[in-house]
């Protein structure tokens, strides 16, 4: 049973953490580089907002959007 277990961390250590453990050395080096996929992950949701809020005002704008409260079932 114990084998079982260090297998298992085994596998976590040393595949599954791999890329963890590559951005916290390269974090003592370059903190922009360590930070790079934050920062894109950031652009992305961000580029994404502000795709969303577009479409939300083209759709009010163009009188497709039902802001009667009636709308709903549950706030009648």
């Amino acid at each position: 049973m114990k084998a079982f277990f260090e297998g298992i961390q085994w596998l976590f250590e040393n595949i599954f953490f791999t890329l963890h453990n590559f951005l916290r050395a390269l974090e003592l080096k370059s903190w922009f580089a360590a930070n790079t996929i934050n920062w894109i992950f950031m652009i992305i949701c961000a580029s994404a907002m502000v795709y969303w809020v577009k479409q939300l005002k083209l759709h009010q704008d163009s009188g497709q959007e039902n802001q009667d409260t009636t709308a709903h079932s549950f706030l009648k």
